[in-house]
């Protein structure tokens, strides 16, 4: 598996897999009609530096880093990542992260922050806990799940810096 920075052009084998994590509406709060121009602007524009793993040019894996805050709060950065379901449980999520936290020194930021970690989504939690990332804070009732409807979400932080 390779990770490198993505083209514009990436974003036709990432819709693939966004569309289907936002109309599952489990883990993401973006709209789950949400077109793919939308989604592309959304995930793909500056400040967002973006990153995908793939696997015989096949992108199965993707990842944005920004600023979580401008100005004063511009040394902690936020990522987001999505997976194609054919490539869950390989440990892509894994790479995709420590590839991020590598980046993400790189770039001069010294902390990682998680904004909305959805509470129902457990793998997701145990990965990022395994990974050094604490919950420092609950959110009650933060996420509209689609099958479970309200429900909390955590935000979840690493310092980086060593």
């Amino acid at each position: 598996m390779k990770i490198r920075e993505a083209k514009q052009s990436d974003f036709n084998q990432i819709w693939k897999f966004f569309k289907t994590i936002i109309e599952a509406g489990e883990s993401y709060p973006y709209p789950s009609n949400m077109s793919k121009e939308e989604a592309e602007a959304e995930w793909m524009m500056p400040p967002k530096r973006v990153f995908v793993a793939s696997k015989n040019e096949q992108i199965v894996g993707t990842y944005y880093i920004k600023p979580n805050q401008p100005g004063r709060g511009a040394h902690v950065c936020n990522c987001g990542y999505m997976v194609s379901s054919s490539a869950q449980g390989r440990g892509i999520a894994t790479k995709l992260c420590e590839d991020s936290q590598k980046k993400a020194v790189a770039l001069g930021f010294k902390a990682m922050q998680f904004n909305l970690v959805v509470s129902t989504n457990e793998v997701a939690l145990h990965l990022w806990s395994k990974l050094g990332f604490e919950r420092v804070g609950r959110l009650p009732k933060a996420f509209l799940h689609a099958g479970k409807g309200y429900v909390d979400a955590f935000v979840m932080y690493k310092w980086l810096e060593k």
